[in-house]
């Protein structure tokens, strides 16, 4: 699979597009990324989403996985880390690893917390964002379906990443972040701007009633929004969305918020997708460091 150069990728027609640009690996080989436009005008950060292309793992990993906790190989997983990190400018040593476990925590991560995760033992077990204000300390969380949010203040020159599944969808992550945000830098909701980032789409995410049930408690009078009922006691439960109304909530002004128009499901071969293949897969990364 690995043919950088006709990387060919299915897209929603709602939401701002995601855009497609090429890292150089140190080999000369490419690795194909993802990023919001309107993340790169603020000129105060670089970031991405990896694909599937550009690494060395192998096998149902192909090729640039960053998961270390799904049985592929430690060498292969160090050295994406390594190309990941070249590009967004950076060395391994740089980046500080989330460890998700689908909860509303959001930590303030320095200098102290350099590398932890990938060069330095991870001292936290149950983290689902990073928010920093320290230049070329790049924040990564990983997915495969699961929603990333990015949020980048220009005027305090601070940013924040979390992991935003159904359940920390339905616990409003992406508000608990701008909160953090806000409590450590003094963060103003109307300066953010804001990136949905790849995930799974409405059409792709059938879930169950129960689970339906916890959105409409969450999220009143926006259920006909988010949810399309089968009448089979399942819906189509519209993440998207869900995160995009979390952060107008939270005082993000619409204009701010870019959307994917890339779904992980939909595009198995592109990028990692949990429900695509049935759980055999690795984990795609979402990396924002400020400049």
């Amino acid at each position: 699979m690995e043919n950088n150069n006709s990387i060919k990728i299915k897209r929603k027609g709602t939401g701002n597009s995601l855009q497609l640009r090429y890292a150089e690996n140190s080999d000369g080989s490419l690795m194909p990324v993802l990023y919001f436009p309107a993340l790169e005008k603020t000129g105060v950060v670089r970031h991405l989403f990896t694909t599937r292309f550009g690494g060395v793992s192998s096998g149902i990993f192909s090729s640039m996985n960053l998961s270390s906790t799904r049985g592929d190989d430690p060498a292969c997983v160090d050295e994406n880390f390594r190309r990941a990190a070249a590009a967004v400018g950076l060395t391994r040593d740089r980046l500080v690893l989330t460890c998700q476990v689908h909860s509303t925590k959001i930590i303030r991560v320095g200098e102290e917390d350099a590398g932890k995760g990938v060069t330095r033992e991870l001292d936290w077990n149950d983290v689902d964002g990073l928010v920093t204000d320290t230049p070329n300390l790049a924040l990564a969380t990983f997915f495969a379906d699961c929603v990333p949010i990015m949020i980048v203040d220009p005027v305090r020159r601070a940013i924040g990443s979390c992991h935003s599944g159904w359940k920390g969808t339905v616990q409003r992550i992406g508000e608990a972040t701008i909160r953090k945000m806000q409590e450590e830098f003094g963060s103003d909701p109307k300066d953010l701007v804001c990136g949905i980032g790849p995930s799974i789409c409405r059409d792709c995410y059938e879930i169950s009633g129960d689970v339906a049930a916890r959105f409409k408690e969450a999220f009143p009078g926006y259920e006909q929004d988010l949810l399309t009922d089968k009448h089979n006691g399942h819906y189509q439960l519209d993440l998207w969305e869900a995160c995009r109304r979390v952060l107008l909530d939270a005082g993000v002004p619409e204009g701010n918020i870019s959307v994917t128009d890339v779904c992980t499901c939909c595009n198995p071969d592109v990028l990692f997708s949990h429900r695509a293949t049935q759980g055999k897969r690795g984990n795609i990364a979402g990396l924002i460091t400020l400049v």
